[in-house]
């Protein structure tokens, strides 16, 4: 009787079958009756399951018990099948659908949980019965477990069934894949709730598109901030009359509007293809956003002194050239000029002037240049200054009147560094994460060493305890305490001569306005112009953020610092010494644990097996 087991469970599953063929394959029409045929041999199989359980005896019975119970539940199951469906409409004159719609939801949900639990531990209670149908003795406990892993895969496939049901109904997504869109950043929010008109952002995609979906999201989420960004969806087959008022050429197209002020961002309609671009959204959508949302400000950057410019100044140029900078400032939204004694720096800084950059002079500036630059901050201007030390000028009679004194001391630290000829002098590019809680630096006081700044050979800036009460001075970087000023310039530590100290690298001044009704002057003065080089100020977020940041305190944007968001992998940077640490533990030490843990184990277990026939002879 236990060798043909199988042939009724299999009359049980045959019914089954023609059940799902006449409803789900067939459906309503003549050939409804095989549903029926299903579900009477359904039934017949459970009377032959009935009979074989009595007529059995022993662990027989208790198998055939365990097979009766799990064909009843998935009788059960195909019962509540019938109920819901259309069937209860010709036997009602009215489904259960119309009558009570949230108990035909709850019996849809319930009886294919009901008939996975049936019909999995019966298939594999019939493949354990299988093999030992010729066994002198039935291995009952065998039969149980196998009854409740099928219970229990049952129960997983039901689990992720309703946790894929809950997460498609539900308006919720969490990306856990490589590629992630940027999300508004800080800055970006900040400036979404300083608008003071509305910013049109208008959406050209088709429908269904995958990028719109990701660019629509940053859009609505930016909207949240303000209700003056006012997000529009457009197709450009469609509204092809508002793509030529607009000036849009196509789709794939972000445009960003505030009155006659346009830009556009082209993100194409191919997801892999715009992955880069999405990846940095935020900083895109912020460069625009500036362009129509504040008003156009010019810069000057000083010439004539030997000065850092975006391009070399002959092939005996070998200085890092700031077109990176330029660029910056540009997306900024600032015009960007030069000013040397030609155009009037020897008298006066012109009126239109936001801001004046001097960087990294290689010759002193006229004492009246100085003088006009010193008068220019009373007036309420705004200065950049980054001086190198290489050059041995400390530019005294600029640094004077704004209460600071420049160290041409190079500094020097062996702990931490910035490794790029792998010589001793690289000990001269120190690195810092130690910032103050100034408005200039809000992004990289939060993130401190996550965002370091690096420095090429700087000196130090101390304050000049001489200078005038109006001027109020603030340091905001630091170097790091290891750092000493290398006096001789043999890139090692001479105690006592040297000092290690977190010696000050930048500073921001205030020189308070002598008109109570007039706008007090700002200057931001750092001790290493090479931190502005390309490739530096581009590919180190520290030096990025000190900019930006520092340059928004000093035309009065303070209010709008923050990090901006990208979602690009910023590759993982060891010093040399991590390096040779994660080499050999990868190699050696890795290897060694997993050897010295088997070994033991082993051994453990070889033990107990020795001891185990002594045990046995005492019991006995």
């Amino acid at each position: 009787m236990r060798g043909r087991s199988w042939a009724v469970s299999s009359l049980w599953f045959g019914g089954m079958v023609a059940v799902f063929v006449g409803e789900r394959l067939i459906g309503a029409g003549s050939l409804r009756w095989l549903s029926a045929l299903g579900a009477t041999l359904v039934a017949i199989a459970q009377g032959v399951r009935l009979l074989r359980m009595r007529r059995s005896t022993g662990d027989v019975r208790a198998v055939e018990h365990i097979l009766l119970g799990l064909g009843g539940l998935g009788a059960i199951a195909l019962a509540l099948y019938f109920v819901q469906s259309d069937l209860s409409g010709v036997i009602l004159d009215r489904t259960l659908e119309r009558s009570s719609p949230k108990l035909q939801v709850a019996l849809a949900a319930l009886w294919p949980a009901l008939w996975m639990a049936s019909a999995l531990p019966m298939l594999l209670v019939e493949l354990a019965y299988a093999s030992v149908a010729r066994a002198p003795k039935l291995e009952l406990g065998r039969l149980r477990d196998a009854a409740l892993s099928g219970l229990g895969l049952a129960g997983a496939i039901v689990f992720v069934f309703g946790v894929n049901y809950v997460a498609s109904s539900r308006d919720k997504k969490v990306d856990l894949s490589y590629f992630r869109t940027a999300r508004p950043g800080e800055s970006t929010r900040k400036i979404a709730r300083t608008l003071d008109a509305p910013v049109q952002v208008n959406l050209f995609f088709p429908p269904a598109s995958d990028v719109h979906e990701e660019v629509a999201g940053y859009f609505h989420d930016l909207a949240g901030e303000s209700k003056l960004v006012e997000v529009h969806d457009y197709d450009f087959a469609v509204d092809l009359a508002k793509a030529k008022e607009l000036g849009v050429s196509g789709n794939g197209i972000v445009q960003v509007a505030r009155d006659k002020r346009r830009e556009l961002l082209s993100l194409g309609l191919d997801l892999e293809g715009a992955r880069s671009q999405l990846q940095n959204l935020d900083k895109e959508v912020q460069k625009r956003l500036l362009l129509v949302a504040k008003p156009q400000r010019t810069v000057y950057l000083t010439v004539g002194h030997g000065e850092r410019s975006a391009d070399a100044q002959g092939d005996t140029d070998k200085r890092g050239t700031i077109r990176d900078l330029r660029d910056l400032m540009q997306q900024q939204g600032y015009k960007v000029k030069n000013l040397g004694a030609a155009d009037g720096l020897a008298t006066e800084v012109p009126a239109d002037a936001a801001m004046v950059l001097v960087l990294g002079p290689q010759k002193a500036l006229l004492t009246e240049e100085a003088q006009a630059l010193d008068r220019y901050v009373e007036r309420g201007g705004r200065l950049f200054v980054a001086l190198d030390p290489e050059a041995g000028l400390d530019e005294a009679e600029l640094l004077r009147p704004l209460g600071l004194k420049l160290s041409t001391t190079t500094l020097a630290n062996d702990q931490v560094y910035a490794r790029k000829s792998y010589q001793s002098s690289d000990r001269a590019n120190i690195v810092s994460g130690s910032y103050s809680s100034h408005p200039s630096v809000t992004a990289l006081g939060r993130l401190g060493m996550r965002a370091p700044m690096v420095f090429f050979r700087a000196g130090s800036l101390e304050e000049d305890k001489g200078h005038p009460a109006a001027v109020s001075i603030n340091f905001t970087v630091h170097a790091l305490p290891s750092t000493w000023n290398d006096l001789d310039g043999n890139f090692a530590f001479d105690a006592p001569k040297e000092q290690r100290k977190p010696w000050d690298l930048a500073a921001v001044v205030t020189l308070k306005a002598k008109d109570p009704k007039g706008t007090d002057g700002r200057a931001l003065v750092v001790a290493d112009s090479d931190i502005l080089i390309d490739g530096v100020v581009s590919g180190s977020p520290g030096n990025a953020y000190f900019v930006i940041d520092g340059m928004k305190w000093l035309l009065g944007d303070e209010a709008i610092t923050g990090e901006i968001s990208s979602e690009v992998d910023v590759p993982i940077a060891h010093t040399k010494k991590q390096d040779v640490t994660w080499f050999y533990a990868t190699i050696f030490v890795a290897p060694a644990l997993t050897l010295g843990v088997g070994f033991f184990a082993t051994r453990r277990r070889r033990r107990g097996k020795k001891g185990e026939p002594a045990a046995k002879q005492e019991a006995a």
